[in-house]
């Protein structure tokens, strides 16, 4: 086997994910943290052409991202299919806690997700998680994650593209076109981030255009950045790039809308530059970004900006494509449920941001996964 490398952040959920699977696969590899090495960044670079972790090189192979299909085929030997008490989709907050209650109910569990940790990875700053005065979402899913690892779980790093009934449970199967049979589903596996609708979008991620300041942020030490939106993820990533990055542009599109602890630090920050106003119309560069041009709706004003990097906030989209005609949805694409996460199909629950609950917070989050944990068990009780 050739010498594997993973190039990789200190605070990348990717780049752990994929330590995980060839420490899983006895694959042995050299790690290099690009966010300290400014010399294998830019080697990283020259060999990739990318500006995001992680990279995995084997050999002439060059991996970009956390490519399930693709590391499954170099390293990972195939796996029989077993019958689940439960499969969960998602490895979020939701997910994980939903996790420990089925072990904790001898459930057979296996747990199939792209990530772990899910949009609490970008929570740059909790301070409304008990038992912690404050703590980052990274720092708090490595517990979680850490929790998890300890027991007999089966995790799959795959995402869940198919869901259907079938003769003792339900076969679900994966982009990397494995299939699974589960008794039960707890589907919680949050929301995806909106896109720009810029031209050429697709061309520049992970060349310059990221959603993830905690993967690729310090890769741009004393570079220009910048960061779309006004909620409190666009404003915890500018705080949080403004300590990295020689300056950081914030574009909003009408107005800032962050709670008034994040405003509050925000406006203590001299090398943040913010556009009221503006949505970006265009993206610069050849093979890498280089800027973006700016528009402002009402007067059709036009700003063009250098930067090396843009990270984009600006809101999340169920995922909930597999199983609309399935599941009862709402006008938001959410999982209807009850109060005990039961959705309109028997054996199907769900639990998390992926669902038609107000409060979407991490604590919240960690509740419903118990819930739907919980029912699982009962209604598999009664089926027995």
């Amino acid at each position: 086997m050739p010498e594997v490398t993973v190039y990789s952040t200190q605070n990348c959920p990717y780049c752990r994910l994929v330590k995980a699977f060839l420490d899983r696969n006895n694959v042995p590899y050299r790690s290099i943290d690009v966010g300290i090495d400014r010399k294998a960044a830019k080697e990283m670079v020259e060999l990739s052409g990318q500006y995001g972790v992680p990279v995995i090189v084997a050999g002439d192979e060059v991996v970009i991202g956390f490519d399930t299909d693709r590391l499954r085929e170099l390293f990972a030997a195939d796996k029989k299919t077993d019958l689940f008490d439960v499969i969960i989709s998602g490895a979020g907050p939701a997910g994980l806690t939903a996790a420990l209650y089925c072990v904790r109910k001898n459930l057979r569990t296996l747990i199939i997700s792209p990530d772990i940790g899910g949009q609490a990875l970008e929570s740059w700053n909790i301070e409304n998680y008990m038992g912690y005065r404050m703590i980052t979402g990274d720092n708090l899913i490595s517990k979680f994650e850490e929790q998890i690892r300890e027991l007999e779980i089966r995790i799959e790093l795959d995402e869940v593209n198919s869901l259907l009934p079938v003769s003792g449970g339900f076969a679900v199967k994966t982009v990397s076109n494995m299939e699974y049979k589960g008794k039960t589903v707890i589907l919680a596996q949050g929301k995806k981030p909106k896109k720009l609708g810029a031209p050429r979008e697709e061309q520049f991620i992970g060349r310059g255009l990221s959603v993830c300041a905690t993967c690729d942020g310090p890769i741009f030490h004393d570079k220009v950045v910048g960061v779309v939106g006004g909620g409190n993820s666009a404003l915890t990533t500018a705080i949080e790039m403004s300590g990295i990055a020689k300056e950081v542009h914030l574009i909003v599109r009408s107005s800032i809308r962050a709670d008034s602890i994040y405003r509050t630090q925000f406006e203590q920050k001299k090398n943040i530059i913010t556009h009221i106003g503006f949505e970006v119309s265009e993206l610069l560069g050849d093979d890498r970004l280089s800027g973006i041009v700016i528009k402002k709706k009402d007067t059709e004003e036009t700003k063009t900006l250098n930067m090396d990097g843009l990270f984009t906030e600006i809101g999340w989209i169920p995922n909930t494509s597999f199983v609309e005609g399935l599941l009862k949805l709402n006008d938001q694409k959410e999982i209807e449920i009850d109060i005990n996460c039961r959705t309109s199909a028997p054996g199907i629950f769900a639990a998390g941001d992926v669902t038609s609950i107000t409060g979407k917070q991490i604590i919240i989050a960690c509740g419903e996964g118990a819930k739907a944990a919980l029912s699982a068990f009962d209604y598999l009780m009664t089926r027995s």
